[in-house]
């Protein structure tokens, strides 16, 4: 299909501090103890999308992410892992590969997608419509985008969530208006021109961009090197292009890039022109009635472009870790009602414990629970809707409810953690509470400690 596939495999994100660290970059986060980055490479080698770039921002997370890449899909996937400068954005790191980018149409995917909705599905939307752009939408969250809720155990109440406001055609496969980040806020503000070309547009709420973006790569080239102040696809690129495609800036291939000497076109009224258009309000081609001026009676081309869109069905699974409270929904989700991306099989008590695992007398682990190889739990304890990871070394009267632990853990006798998220080479210590807290790598938590809602780590 020539396309080529670059996954924006981010850095050390602060959203997610103390869960990320030099050591363990974003990309490299458990979900059910496998790296989300894993997620992602899966669901493009399932989808025969085998050749890709994996771009990092900062040197020593590539080299992990790298490191890793190669031990796990060795004779699998062909992958070139490129490195950038900390903190460009998603943009910025598109910009400084672009050497890399040489086919026809780019298909950009973040790293940290935990999805089934197959990318081949948006690829072939983007050849379909010949658009500049194709974006995949899904289903938002019902309590708000991941990324508006941040960690602590106050969040758990429902705030008013930070949604993309979407502007859709009415035949919903055009993207007419975004409005994302801080703009959300803002009162809404639609072109009139796109208005009378279209009729009415369907304004959406309740969908979610989900960083899958097929590209023309002349196009996007051409905003990245004239743009350079954009960092963000989402934010920048995506909104610059839906704005701007009944009356284009960009150099288009094919018949509608063709300047007119004179540009008749840019002076026409747009009264004139749109009352044309309205007639073919309903009609997906509205970009090609759209691309006709008329001056007298004699048309004169005006350049347009198209921003599509490739909604997700709701029986698909699609969330981005994107925040804290994001990796705990995603672990809880990915073993529960979204097991089929685990990639384990669940014994008859719907829980993974693995093999090497060993249970003390009277303790229980609920469905929706995993147990990772090599871990140890002692007597009377209790693990409800958790991950617990690798080599744990779990004490006796031991409580865990929803919460994600992970590998090399030790936990003292008669704990109690809730809602939490413990990082590697964690210890605590006798008769710990931790309530909606997370604990970063290395941390040793006190005998007799309690915590609601904070986040420990070392200084």
């Amino acid at each position: 299909m020539d396309f080529q596939v670059v996954v924006l495999a981010g850095g050390t994100s602060k959203e997610l501090i103390p869960l990320v660290s030099n050591e363990v970059p974003k990309a490299l986060l458990p979900v059910a103890n496998r790296p989300v980055l894993s997620y992602v490479l899966e669901l493009l080698e399932l989808n025969n999308l085998k050749d890709l770039i994996v771009v990092v921002e900062g040197e020593d997370a590539a080299l992990r992410i790298g490191g890793w890449i190669s031990s796990a899909y060795v004779d699998r996937l062909h992958v070139e892992v490129a490195a950038v400068p900390e903190d460009v954005g998603t943009a910025g790191a598109l910009r400084a590969i672009g050497h890399h980018l040489t086919a026809r149409d780019i298909l950009v995917v973040s790293g940290d997608l935990v999805c089934d909705v197959p990318p081949g599905a948006v690829a072939a939307a983007h050849r379909r419509h010949d658009a500049v752009v194709t974006a995949m939408l899904c289903s938002a969250p019902v309590s708000g985008p991941s990324d508006s809720v941040s960690s602590g155990g106050k969040d758990k109440a429902k705030k008013p969530g930070r949604y993309n406001i979407i502007g859709l055609d009415p035949t919903r496969q055009f993207m007419l208006f975004i409005a994302a980040g801080a703009e959300v806020e803002k009162d809404v503000r639609v072109q009139k021109s796109i208005l009378r070309a279209v009729g009415q547009m369907d304004i959406r709420a309740d969908l979610m961009d989900a960083h899958l973006y097929a590209f023309k790569r002349s196009v996007l080239q051409e905003v990245l090197d004239q743009k350079e102040t954009f960092r963000s696809l989402r934010q920048d690129v995506l909104p610059f292009l839906v704005r701007s495609q009944l009356r284009s800036e960009l150099s288009l291939d094919g018949p509608q890039a063709e300047e007119n000497g004179n540009d008749k076109a840019a002076i026409l009224d747009d009264k004139v022109v749109m009352s044309q258009l309205m007639a073919n309000a309903s009609s997906p081609s509205f970009h090609e009635h759209g691309a006709m001026g008329c001056y007298g009676s004699v048309p004169f081309p005006r350049k347009t472009h198209k921003c599509c869109v490739y909604i997700a069905s709701k029986t698909k699974y699609c969330a981005r870790l994107n925040s804290i409270q994001a990796f705990n929904d995603i672990n809880r989700d990915v073993i529960g009602d979204a097991s089929h991306l685990s990639g384990y099989s669940f014994s008859a008590h719907n829980n993974i414990i693995h093999p090497s695992a060993v249970l003390g007398s009277k303790t229980t682990v609920g469905p929706q629970c995993m147990l990772g190889e090599g871990s140890q739990m002692g007597d009377k304890c209790s693990v409800k809707r958790s991950v617990l990871g690798r080599h744990c070394r779990i004490g006796s009267n031991v409580k865990v409810v929803n919460s994600v632990i992970m590998d090399h853990v030790t936990i003292g006798d008669a704990c109690s953690i809730q809602g939490s998220v413990i990082c590697s080479n964690v210890q605590l210590q006798d008769h710990v509470v931790l309530k909606d807290c997370q604990v970063g790598a290395g941390f040793v938590v006190s005998a007799g400690s309690e915590y609601k809602g904070e986040s420990l780590a070392k200084k």
